[in-house]
């Protein structure tokens, strides 16, 4: 017997929101769960809706109002995440393939994912992406829906898996499991399915095809609208997410693959949202998605000032899209809000991805060497150091592995974050200031914060009790109380007073700070110059690093 689902697309309700409620006036929206009706809840405290009347100030209280999602939250905290680009290309040395691939080039006879699951958790990472399906539309687990996959080559006589494998050597070293599927696909074009200008119509996903293993047993079944092609990725981000154990992130790009310039597919996003809402309502849904966005390059390099609330317009089918270019240097600030009003339809918690690779390319090439421990670390700072996640891609090679050079590189890589910021100096120490809960930012908990006494100011002391030199600081908000910092200072009290130490913008999930030399002092103090709201500092961190 067949469940039969339609979900109101984002599906998440206010209750599903981390921190405080939104402000009155906030626009509401219907669900229909389980042939059922509920009540219209609040506009979910992600996303808040702006109008072209609403004053600069307006648009800054709807900011300071826009919070966080409990999976947003989970997924910012991770900070390292990995990419694995893997596929038919692996083998024929290109970086887009061309969908007419012979599968029986793929034969990684050595696949060994344990051994990248190994790596990844001595680089520091906490989540692991798959290619499940890149732009050539190859595709490494069984599907139903396509012969250009892994059971149409001789390796493992048709019965390989590379999902299946990816997904249990993951969480067996507990690494959290996402994947990639490509929404453009080459070899669907081919097929004439993809980009063939058929109409959206009502689609039941899954859709049986013959001999199917799944005809009658109970499945939840959903009514969806959808193109030809628009159903065949429902049909296949299903299999994935119901056959694969739970998922973490699904990633999806923009991208339309090489072909004609005349043929497009517009993507049918909001089904594919509510699809994956449904069966993986844990799962961050990135970079072409409502959770999580494109930071704008791919060179590892986060704004100076990056912000996690952005004006976004609803694009494409409820695509979540940038109101301003994804390049703008500015994306959040005050002036940004204002300049993207005349396109944005919503103010909306979007935390930036910074995503590049370890090597040249993002798949595998013998050519190509691993950057070096500077270079990881230099990444790390601009985008962890930054209020952005780190997407770093470690390409498997043809045997299946990741490359000696590449996992000695990840070790060496973790080992010079742990130097850079070792024993956090502050941890415990007396803390003092106007406000709420001082001692709450230098406790270790980010489950915990100094509040600050006003919206635009605030000073935090903290006494180590004995003089130490600090090279490293490290700030994080409650993000759960939305990102409201936008400008401070750490000072340190020398000999002379109090001395500026640093300076900073934003804050936001994560700062990092590096003093050009060590300073020596008891006594720091970090001043909120400006903020939105008043400030929840979570963290205000102090270190020392190491030179061994």
């Amino acid at each position: 017997m067949a469940i039969s689902r339609r979900l109101f697309v984002g599906a998440v309700t206010a209750s599903a929101c981390a921190g405080s409620a939104l402000p009155a006036g906030a626009a509401t929206s219907a669900r229909a769960t389980g042939g059922g009706t509920a009540a219209a809840p609040v506009e979910p405290c992600y996303r808040i809706p702006v109008t072209p009347e609403d004053s600069p100030d307006e648009l800054v209280r709807k900011a300071a109002s826009v919070r966080p999602t409990e999976r947003q939250v989970t997924w910012q905290r991770l900070e390292r995440t990995a990419f694995l680009h893997f596929g038919v290309n692996t083998f024929t040395g290109l970086e887009w393939g061309t969908g007419d691939e012979d599968p029986e080039v793929f034969q990684p006879t050595g696949l060994d994912t344990d051994q990248w699951a190994r790596a990844l958790k001595d680089g520091g990472f906490q989540l692991a992406i798959l290619t499940a399906k890149h732009h050539d539309g190859f595709v490494l687990y069984q599907s139903r829906y396509t012969e250009h996959s892994v059971a149409s080559s001789s390796w493992r006589n048709g019965q390989g898996d590379v999902l299946r494998s990816f997904t249990e050597s993951m969480r067996r070293h507990g690494i959290k499991v996402g994947v990639y599927i490509s929404p453009a696909d080459e070899n669907q074009f081919l097929h004439g399915v993809y980009a063939n200008g058929s109409a959206r119509a009502p689609r039941t996903i899954p859709t049986l095809v013959e001999g199917d293993d799944r005809a009658g047993k109970e499945l939840r079944t959903f009514e969806l609208e959808a193109t030809d092609y628009g159903a065949h990725m429902l049909n296949q981000i299903y299999e994935v997410l119901t056959e694969y154990g739970p998922v973490d992130e699904v990633w999806f790009d923009g991208a339309q693959g090489r072909i004609p310039p005349d043929k497009v597919e517009r993507y049918d996003w909001d089904s594919w949202y509510e699809l994956i809402r449904a069966l993986a309502p844990d799962a961050t849904v990135a970079v072409s998605g409502p959770d999580v966005r494109w930071v704008g390059n791919e060179g590892g390099v986060a704004r100076e000032n990056e912000w996690s609330v952005v004006p976004v317009a609803e694009k494409d089918y409820g695509r979540t899209d940038y109101a301003l270019h994804y390049e703008a240097p500015d994306q959040g600030s005050r002036d940004a809000l204002v300049a993207a009003q005349p396109k944005a339809d919503y103010l909306q918690w979007w935390p930036a991805e910074t995503d590049v690779s370890i090597r040249d390319g993002w798949f595998y090439h013998a050519d190509q060497r691993p950057k070096s421990t500077e270079q990881l670390f230099d990444i790390f700072l601009k985008s962890v150091g930054r209020n952005s996640v780190l997407l770093l891609n470690i390409p498997p090679d043809q045997q299946g592995k990741l490359p000696e050079a590449d996992v000695l590189r990840l070790r060496s890589f973790r080992e010079r974050v742990e130097r850079e910021l070792p024993r956090d100096l502050a941890r415990g120490a007396r803390a003092q200031g106007a406000g709420a809960h001082p001692e709450r930012a230098v406790d270790g908990d980010p489950d915990t914060a100094w509040r600050a006494p006003a919206p635009s100011k605030g000073e935090l002391t903290v006494d180590l009790g004995r003089e130490v030199e600090v090279d490293r600081i490290r700030l994080a908000e409650d993000i759960r109380q939305g990102q409201q910092v936008e400008s401070a200072v750490v000072e340190a009290r020398t000999a002379e007073g109090w001395v500026t130490a640093a300076q900073v913008g934003t804050i936001g999930a994560s700062r990092i700070l590096l003093l050009p030399a060590p300073v020596a002092a008891r006594q720091w103090r970090l001043r909120v110059l400006g903020s939105r709201r008043a400030a929840h500092i979570a963290e205000f961190g102090l270190y020392r690093s190491r030179t061994d």
